[in-house]
């Protein structure tokens, strides 16, 4: 039984799309279906159950992926053992970031893991999760920092030991700008700018409750300076994420009650990584319960 078909078989039970896993693992799809098949003919079963546009497992399929599963890990593990000295691992990860205040503990990880590994280098990709989890699925992302909430069910992940807190720009000749911090009830009768992310913008209109139905959605986007831009030529008041960022004529106050959202360091699971990736990740992982990180 070859390794790498079980991966394959991993990578489809997965994705639940043959032409999916066929680009993650770069291979085609008729080299994907041919190694399947040979699979169920070399066990004698039925792992999938075909339909038009999706591919599940069976009861077997089930079965045989735990099994599967732990043999990757203990061949992984194995890989892990016999890997090359510290000093010999290089090479390049790719990174996708939000604009978040987890992003300085981000950066302060990857800085360590460089001090231990000088020889592997970054590249970030900044987005919004939505289109930062597009590009871990496409393969050209090896992981990402996502903001709560995000369906990471298909991942393995890190929770940051940073909340996400909220807040809102106003001009600094607003009549909120007087207040410390800015209650739904506050919000009533004004136009707001906010992330046209669909999951944040349920999350601000949760926040707001009854008073939602008297805010007017004015614009939206991913990057705040724009937003800022906005807020500063008078379009509205610019609800964001407190990225301890000054904008001239602007006035940053806190949501009260407060609105405090998580975020995530994700990677797709049973992905056959290089040996800088299985580092980090090991590394990631040991970093976080090795520090208490301040979040101020």
């Amino acid at each position: 039984m070859d390794l790498r078909v079980l991966q394959y078989y991993l990578t489809v039970a997965r994705e639940e799309n043959i032409t999916r896993a066929a680009q993650l693992l770069h291979i085609t799809q008729p080299t994907l279906s041919r190694q399947l098949r040979q699979l169920e003919e070399e066990l004698g079963v039925k792992l999938f159950q075909r339909s038009k546009h999706s591919i599940y497992l069976t009861a077997e399929g089930l079965l045989f992926r735990r099994r599967a599963q732990e043999i990757v890990a203990l061949a992984e593990k194995a890989k892990g053992e016999l890997l090359p000295g510290e000093e010999d691992i290089s090479g390049e990860i790719l990174i996708g970031c939000g604009e978040l205040r987890s992003s300085q503990y981000m950066a302060d990880l990857l800085a360590a893991f460089q001090g231990q590994y000088p020889r592997v280098q970054f590249r970030i990709y900044s987005g919004n999760s939505d289109n930062i989890k597009e590009r871990m699925e496409q393969g050209s992302l090896d992981l990402g920092l996502l903001l709560e909430p995000v369906d990471v069910s298909k991942y393995s992940f890190i929770r940051m030991p940073v909340k996400e807190r909220w807040g809102a720009f106003v001009r600094a000749d607003s009549p909120l700008a007087p207040l410390e911090t800015l209650s739904p009830q506050d919000m009533a009768g004004q136009r707001l700018i906010y992330s046209d992310r669909e999951a944040v913008r349920r999350e601000v209109l949760n926040w707001l409750g009854p008073y939602a139905e008297q805010t007017e959605w004015a614009a939206g986007g991913n990057l705040a300076y724009n937003m800022a831009a906005l807020v500063r030529s008078g379009m509205g008041v610019f609800i964001s994420l407190d990225l301890a960022c000054h904008y001239d004529g602007l006035k940053f106050i806190p949501l009260s009650p407060g609105l405090e959202l998580s975020s995530v360091l994700a990677w797709k699971e049973h992905q056959v990584y290089s040996d800088a990736m299985g580092a980090f990740v090991q590394f990631a992982k040991k970093y976080k319960n090795s520090i208490s990180y301040d979040e101020n």
